[in-house]
């Protein structure tokens, strides 16, 4: 009888033991920090490119829309160079799959959109050679405004203040690129003849683009420290 107990203990036993493996092999660890473990990304697949990730300014060409389906190129540039292009876009059909990477080695070589048609491929070589050409009419665009800005950006210059007998004068001059565009008195002595003189004196600077200017008969003083402020601004501008 007791022989009979152990035996049906023994299984059980076992069963309880197999019960607990899997609480002790997924027990989380008791450390300070926990571990985390992710899978790398999959490469996406591109249509066409130039063969390699290229930095640069990225431009999208216009999206183009033929019989075939639709047609859109993305450009990458470095400075005026293109260095890359993807498709966006193009028709699901074995002749253009097989066209694009030579419209895409043309088009490196070449560095514009006057290449030639792929034979079997002429409606999606087009279209291609379209949105290709728009991507780098709009980076062309945007380098002309981005080298035009910096030399018509507004900019004003505080002049030197300086102390004469008749009282402080201090001048802020705005330039349009290299143009003088105006000149406003930020300090001047409270006097009348200085009233008068100051429209001369910016009147006269608009005209001469410089410090080079008269002074004006009954306010020497005044006139000789407005040169020399305005002389200050046009030199801190650079």
């Amino acid at each position: 009888m007791r022989k009979e107990i152990v035996k049906r203990a023994i299984p059980v036993v076992v069963l309880s033991i197999a019960g607990l493996v899997p609480v002790w092999r997924y027990e989380p660890s008791l450390g300070g920090g926990t571990s985390t473990t992710e899978a790398a990304p999959a490469p996406s697949a591109s249509s066409s490119s130039s063969g390699g990730a290229a930095t640069g300014t990225v431009v999208k060409g216009t999206l183009v829309n033929t019989e075939k389906g639709p047609v859109e190129v993305q450009v990458t540039f470095q400075g005026e160079k293109i260095t890359a292009v993807k498709m966006l876009q193009q028709p699901n059909h074995p002749q253009t799959t097989a066209a694009v990477p030579k419209l895409v080695a043309e088009t490196l070589q070449a560095q514009s959109a006057d290449i030639d048609t792929v034979s079997g491929a002429t409606i999606t070589s087009e279209a291609y050679k379209e949105s290709l050409q728009a991507a780098i009419d709009e980076q062309a665009k945007s380098a002309a405004s981005a080298s035009a800005s910096p030399a018509s950006a507004s900019r004003t210059v505080d002049g030197s203040a300086l102390t004469t007998e008749k009282g402080p004068v201090q001048v802020q001059v705005t330039f349009e690129g290299e143009k003088i565009t105006a000149v406003k008195m930020l300090q001047q002595p409270n006097h009348p003849q200085t009233t008068a003189a100051v429209p001369k004196l910016v009147a006269e600077t608009l005209q001469a683009q410089s410090a080079d200017i008269d002074t004006v008969s009954g306010a020497t003083i005044t006139s000789e420290a407005y040169k020399e402020s305005l002389q200050a601004a046009i030199d801190a501008k650079g």
